[in-house]
């Protein structure tokens, strides 16, 4: 218990061991879908299944030790749902480029998250990046990930005539997963711990009683890491055309995990706020390198934290129990091989969803403002590009801000996302 209070400082946090191992079973219960959707968008992209979850599961507790241990912050990390969605569909599917190239634009993208973090370049971004824009950039990736979800559910199929159009409701899939969506529903509205994970088994067992998908197994070896392990390329990721790829990776990384910890931040009394938000955010970027080495795509700090830290999370500790939590999870591979997509897209479909909630904050009572925000919001998605989204919306607003000769709100940053941009769909694309 000495060891503890040492490196968590649990009594000047008012916090007891017991409280944050529990705070930490109720984040990895909200957070673990991630074992099952992750491994299911990655390898679609041409990645190794059994390799990704292992990856996946690696990527949760390094990043969660780093963070607890380091950072002493109650905040879990696994890779990120949406950057996951860009790496595949938009990256490697979309553009064309190799895993192993994005995997190196997600290494690359870390590095420069690391820099960020640990200069002033942290307080300087966050300042003067456009809040309208911030907003956005969060809709548009909750958008792109509830389409995604309809996609894979097969409740929205591509139609040559009309681009999208409705699918076979009558299917059972299709009504599964519609069922699956309503379970979460359900579980969310009674407070049911884990209400995501809960859903996904759920209809995976239906489908298995009703001999749609075959079971198999609960608890087996662990697969190999080997097919993805420091597979990524990082020398081709540096490339002029790959470059818009590692700036858009980082923006969304960087402005996800941001969001996040300033909902910790207002659930925390602690007067290290400052200190420790500089090395969260480090811990973070830190996850972000050290996923991509074992083959998976950003790492980032999860928004269900805040359900541990209301049964009482207070420090790292937390973060330790869900990486805990995270490396048994390692022999539950053969569950999780079993669990069709269309069990999984519910997830996707509602967490998506979820997002929606930041279009309160767009200001649109001012053009300038609330047209880039709305440009970027439906780019990411019909474009099925984080990038192309993000690049848009820049260039977007800087025209408006041209146009309606608004200049003193253009600064650096905006100049030089808008530049690229241009520079991007002028010569690139």
């Amino acid at each position: 218990m000495n060891i503890l209070e040492k490196v968590f400082s649990l009594k000047k946090s008012g916090t007891t061991p017991s409280t944050e191992i529990i705070a930490g079973i109720t984040t990895f219960l909200t957070m673990s879908y991630i074992l099952i959707v992750n491994p299911s968008i990655l390898s679609e992209a041409g990645m190794d299944k059994g390799g990704v979850f292992v990856a996946t599961a690696a990527a949760a507790i390094v990043g969660s030790l780093i963070m607890g241990a380091l950072a002493n912050w109650p905040v879990a990390l696994a890779p990120g749902l949406g950057i996951n969605a860009f790496f595949t569909y938009g990256i490697v599917l979309g553009m064309g480029h190799s895993w192993e190239v994005a995997l190196g634009a997600v290494f690359w993208s870390g590095v420069m998250f690391f820099v960020i973090s640990v200069t002033k370049l942290r307080k300087y971004l966050v300042e003067s990046i456009p809040g309208n824009l911030k907003v956005g950039i969060g809709t548009g990736v909750g958008f792109f990930i509830m389409l995604i979800g309809l996609k894979s559910s097969g409740i929205v199929v591509d139609n040559p005539a009309t681009l999208v159009s409705l699918g076979n409701l009558s299917s059972l899939p299709v009504l599964l997963a519609v069922l699956g969506f309503f379970l979460i529903a359900l579980f969310d509205r009674l407070h049911i711990r884990g209400s995501i994970l809960l859903a996904i088994l759920a209809v995976s067992a239906l489908s298995f009683a009703l001999g749609i998908n075959q079971f198999g197994g609960v608890v087996g070896t662990i697969p190999s890491v080997a097919p993805v392990l420091l597979k990524l390329d990082i020398t081709s990721a540096l490339q002029w055309g790959t470059i818009s790829l590692v700036v858009s990776l980082l923006f969304v990384d960087f402005f996800d995990t941001a969001g996040t910890l300033t909902s910790v931040k207002t659930m925390m009394d602690d007067d290290e706020e400052k200190e420790l938000s500089a090395k969260a955010l480090a811990a973070d970027s830190a996850a972000t390198v050290i996923g991509s080495l074992f083959g998976t795509s950003n790492t980032t700090s999860y928004v269900e934290s805040t359900t541990g830290i209301r049964a009482g999370g207070r420090t790292g500790l937390t973060a330790v129990t869900v990486a805990v939590l995270f490396a048994v999870s390692l022999v539950f591979f053969p569950l999780i091989n079993s669990i069709p997509a269309y069990a999984a897209a519910p997830a996707l479909i509602y967490v998506g969803l979820l997002f929606f909630r930041n279009l309160a904050d767009i200001d649109f009572s001012d053009v300038t403002e609330a047209v880039p925000a709305g440009i970027t919001i439906l780019m990411i998605p019909f474009t099925f590009s984080i990038g192309n989204g993000i690049m848009m919306g820049f260039i977007c607003y800087f025209l408006l801000k041209l146009i309606y000769m608004r200049t003193e709100d253009l600064n650096p940053p905006v100049l030089i996302l808008a530049a690229l941009g241009v520079i991007n769909f002028v010569f690139l694309v």
